[in-house]
């Protein structure tokens, strides 16, 4: 009836939710749990580094251990800052200022300085450790805004005794090394430990929705083929959170039609839009090359059929100048990302073969 939902908690599959039972990370998280635990006795927590595919629970266990944080401890202060919003050093430093005075800073005429000064003379009146996730900092590597905002934060103590900084610096794209992303003086000062989030495999995912799907809707809504047709259509993408939605979107299209349970068909609809917004979301984050690469291989991709990895690097360089190590670095990382397939094919020797995971029209006209 109009009144009633399929749905026993629709936050569940926001892209915001956080767990209470978080699974497939524990490796993950005691890594940080260990770095941070220093800032629990007062000390500088170790700064950390975290890197994965987007959708491989990167942000999700770091909001989880921030939360257990602050029902610990008033000692240790955490901050989570998205820099795809915030990607500015004052727009950091005023996020950060806001948590630890309970409001923002004067809205115009103050500069990043007086602000930073601020921050690091409430952390020292307030005898507090502070700990600052920079999430999707790949962000803020255009006009050098991430040494901007890490040195100081890094040589805050040399200003400010006991003022007692530690770092979470999130990075969604595989190519990126941290060491050689930074300024050398930022690098030496960092030193961050490197937590690797791989994507996860087709069990956990089905594990994971499932624990969604239970927690999520009401029983019988979900039958156990149209969970495994959404397992599938998940593992096409790679993008735990695609599969995510494509339940969300899938569960109004029933309730739209007054229906008990979701369908195959209703799956099969959503995903159409589910793949492009997540699909978006990916292609958003590559860099020019990385997109030229995916453009020729769409390009050259025809029904079903593998093309060559040396002739996909041969129409490449049509396009752009680019060496074959890193034309295959960006080839890996589009085989991480699962946009591409990237196989053997045995003949004379071992061939490299590409193939494309979607659409070829669809990725182009994303492009």
């Amino acid at each position: 009836m109009w009144d009633e939902t399929i749905f026993r908690d629709p936050e569940v599959f926001e892209m915001d939710f956080v767990p209470d039972e978080f699974l497939f990370r524990e490796r993950q998280t005691a890594d940080l749990i260990f770095q941070i635990q220093p800032g629990l006795r007062g000390g500088r927590p170790l700064n950390s580094f975290c890197r994965g595919p987007p959708g491989t629970g990167k942000t999700t266990t770091v909001k989880k251990l921030f939360s257990e944080i602050e029902e610990t401890t008033k000692k240790l202060v955490p901050v989570h800052v998205n820099c795809q919003i915030d990607n500015t050093r004052y727009a950091i430093i005023a996020k950060v200022y806001k948590k630890l005075a309970g409001h923002p800073p004067q809205p115009s005429g103050t500069s990043f300085k007086q602000v930073y000064e601020a921050v690091c003379r409430r952390i020292q009146k307030d005898d507090v450790v502070l700990l600052i996730c920079l999430d999707d900092a790949n962000y803020l590597l255009h006009e050098n805004e991430i040494n901007n905002i890490l040195y100081p934060l890094l040589r805050a103590h040399e200003a400010y005794e006991d003022a007692r900084i530690g770092l979470i610096v999130i990075f969604s794209d595989m190519a990126i090394d941290i060491a050689t992303a930074v300024d050398p003086r930022v690098a030496s000062v960092l030193r961050a430990t490197e937590v690797l989030f791989p994507p996860y495999t087709a069990a956990e995912v089905e594990e994971i929705l499932r624990m969604r799907v239970a927690q999520g809707f009401y029983p019988n809504v979900i039958s156990e083929e149209v969970l495994q047709l959404v397992v599938d259509r998940t593992m096409r993408g790679g993008d735990l959170r695609a599969g995510i939605d494509l339940l969300k979107r899938a569960g109004f299209l029933a309730e739209k039609d007054a229906r008990r349970s979701v369908t195959r068909d209703d799956v099969c609809k959503a995903y159409e839009v589910s793949q492009r917004y997540h699909l978006t979301s990916i292609i958003r984050s590559l860099r020019d090359e990385e997109k030229i690469v995916l453009s020729v291989i769409a390009e050259m991709s025809g029904e079903g059929a593998g093309t060559a990895a040396g002739e996909v690097h041969a129409s490449v360089k049509k396009e752009m100048k680019i060496s074959y190590t890193r034309y295959y670095e960006i080839i890996r990382k589009l085989d991480m990302l699962r946009l591409i397939n990237l196989d053997y094919r045995v003949g004379r020797g071992r061939t490299r073969v590409i193939s494309l995971r979607h659409d070829p029209g669809i990725i182009l006209d994303l492009l």
